[in-house]
């Protein structure tokens, strides 16, 4: 079995469910540096591994390859922070929006109405997307309208 020393492009790709072309990419834009064997075949280490772990979750967090590049080779803690800064809005955006998308499916399956579109609760949980105002409150129950006396019959 293989130290993880001597892990083979082929290898490091099948662990993390990526093709090997995806490895050549990130080592040419400066995010990996795989130790060169005979041949100049790449072997990863445990490093390598977790180099690519940090890759994969930086992008999963929204970061661009630039972005990620940057933050792993930043000299000083600020400019590494300030990497994570930037995108910290626009993550906390995209989990506020998926909590409200799973507050919509929630409603959803607690709605025993026949028709879904009529349900109060669903409604309620889209009616920013209609940008119709809230109803107002009836001010006072307006009387109902008055209706004819019947006539009498005619005789005759």
């Amino acid at each position: 079995m293989k130290s993880s020393a001597q892990l083979t492009i082929g290898d490091v790709a099948a662990r993390f469910g990526l093709a090997t072309h995806v490895l050549r990419h990130w080592e040419s834009v400066g995010l990996l540096a795989p130790v060169r064997v005979a041949g100049g075949r790449r072997r990863y280490g445990d490093a390598d591994l977790y180099r690519v772990a940090i890759i994969l979750r930086a992008k999963e967090a929204g970061l661009g390859l630039e972005d990620i590049r940057e933050m792993l080779t930043a000299s000083d803690p600020a400019s590494r922070r300030e990497v994570f800064r930037r995108h910290r809005a626009g993550l906390a955006r995209r989990i506020a929006e998926a909590q409200i998308s799973l507050d919509l499916i929630d409603r959803a399956l607690n709605c025993e109405h026949d028709d879904i579109t009529r349900c109060p609760n669903f409604r309620r949980a889209v009616r920013d997307r209609v940008r119709l105002p809230t109803p107002l409150a009836p001010s006072a129950p307006s009387a109902p309208p008055t209706l004819p006396a019947p006539s009498a019959p005619r005789v005759g």
